[in-house]
């Protein structure tokens, strides 16, 4: 269907003015009883008189997709747990939250942790109500010492005023089917990670979280089954929790006026709105609330003050570097759930895209990334261990004018022989290395063949010549 695009009302940055109608001056830490004059924690309130079969379903009714990179719907994660006890409770279970954030040009969690701690804690305290979970863990970036900090004040004060803690989720509140006593407790923990970009997979932060190297588990079995401290464990993402408050106050059906339908028969549909954080080659980089399907052009040129110092489009990560490239001619590309099927890149993933200009080389682009790749790789999976230093030193040999035309074969046939898809490693870092490289590689062709020799050399031989 067609997108026109548009700004909804505020949903996530109701508090926090975001571009275009808020500049960076205009925010501030939104404190426990600002956050409660504005409508905060209203919507926990009404989950509370509802059975959290109920909350699950409204949730599945909304079709939100976490917002983490990967898309899932989120109440139909949540269904993957096991069913509770005779006594209603869950037994001992674990929420973690992926804070992590440590993908390339993503910051757009860091909004919310930075500016309106409340939000997100209310979505922990709704998720936990619903899945029966007494225990969540915050797990945040290790970078991240100044979110760190925001949210320790904003968990006390969530603990002061009696939504977190033994007394009951809201101070004990009473629902429909009340169990434990008429009330659901929850404790909410921070936890800082350590550094690692692998880290961000789910499973190798719940390894972090127990205090153990950082390695992807192999799967299954799946977190919903058996996750932290080998007990059932749902893992969502900042902004999906984010999403939760407004969702259980205005309904499902009102979340579903957000946003746009698949383009493919029998998709998924994208839904609400994504914050999208905009860097690279624009003029006023940021981060910006829109409705999911906008199109990457009218971010730019209309809410990003176009491409900086006028120059031309040429390319742009459309939500982290694991997703591949946009090309030249994909600048109309739409920023929804569906992109990776139209433009042939991973996926959305984060929604925060990088853009380039005409002067961009685009094989430094492939080299940096592979950098990165080769330094994030956690070295448990031999593919990606050693597919990820062969590719940068073979973009690093091309980059500087030594490599051969047999260099290009030799990096795409890496590239697509190690990943989780092709079902050489555990987790999907491999995947993203090789989806940046070959996309990059396949869209700017010529940028590669004009930087490298041919690999044979034909030798003149003269007939009847002397020996």
């Amino acid at each position: 269907m067609a997108y026109t695009p548009k700004f909804s009302k505020p949903v996530l940055t109701a508090r926090i003015p975001s571009p275009p109608f808020g500049e960076f001056k205009d925010r501030h830490i939104v404190s426990y009883d600002e956050y409660v004059k504005t409508g905060g924690y209203q919507a926990l309130r009404k989950a509370l008189t509802m059975t959290p079969d109920a909350v699950v379903e409204e949730v599945k009714k909304s079709q939100l997709r976490g917002r983490g990179g990967a898309g899932f719907p989120t109440g139909l994660k949540w269904t993957f747990l096991p069913k509770p006890g005779p006594d209603g409770s869950g037994g001992q279970r674990y929420l973690a939250i992926n804070a992590d954030e440590s993908e390339p040009g993503t910051f757009k969690d860091r909004l919310l942790m930075d500016f309106d701690p409340h939000l997100v804690l209310e979505g922990i305290a709704i998720a936990c109500y619903a899945c029966r979970i007494p225990t969540a863990f915050f797990y945040i970036r290790g970078e991240y010492h100044h979110q760190a900090k925001v949210l320790e004040n904003a968990i006390k004060e969530a603990y002061e005023h009696g939504v977190f803690g033994k007394q009951g989720l809201m101070s004990g509140s009473a629902t429909q089917n009340p169990f434990n006593g008429g009330k659901w407790a929850v404790d909410c923990h921070l936890h800082r990670g350590a550094g690692a970009y692998i880290c961000g997979e789910e499973t190798a932060l719940l390894e972090g979280l127990e205090g153990k190297r950082g390695w992807p588990r192999n799967k299954p079995p799946f977190p919903a089954i058996k996750g932290l401290f080998g007990k059932p464990t749902i893992i969502n993402n900042v902004e999906t929790l984010a999403h939760l408050p407004s969702i259980l106050e205005n309904g499902s059906a009102w979340f579903a006026t957000m946003g746009t339908e698949s383009t493919f028969k029998g998709g998924a549909p994208s839904y609400g709105t994504k914050l999208m954080g905009v860097s690279g080659h624009v003029n006023r980089p940021g981060v910006f609330e829109f409705d999911l399907g906008i199109k990457l052009r009218d971010l730019v040129e209309q809410y990003c003050g176009g491409m900086r110092n006028g120059k031309k489009y040429k390319g742009a990560i459309p939500g982290g570097v694991s997703m591949g490239i946009l090309g030249p001619d994909q600048f109309d590309a739409e920023l929804d759930f569906d992109i990776g099927r139209k433009y042939n890149v991973l996926g959305l993933g984060t929604a925060c895209p990088t853009i380039f200009d005409e002067d961009t080389d685009m094989v430094a682009v492939a080299r940096n990334i592979s950098r990165f790749f080769k330094h994030e790789s956690c070295g448990q999976c031999t593919p990606c261990r050693e597919g990820s230093g062969w590719l940068y030193q073979l973009m690093t040999r091309i980059e500087e004018g030594g490599g051969r035309t047999k260099d290009l074969d030799l990096a795409l046939e890496i590239a697509t022989s190690m990943g989780s898809m092709p079902g050489t490693t555990i987790c999907g870092l491999a995947d993203g290395n090789n989806w940046a490289v070959r996309t990059i590689m396949n869209k700017y062709w010529d940028e590669f063949t004009s930087r490298v020799k041919p690999t044979f050399v034909p030798v003149k031989v003269t007939v009847g010549a002397s020996a």
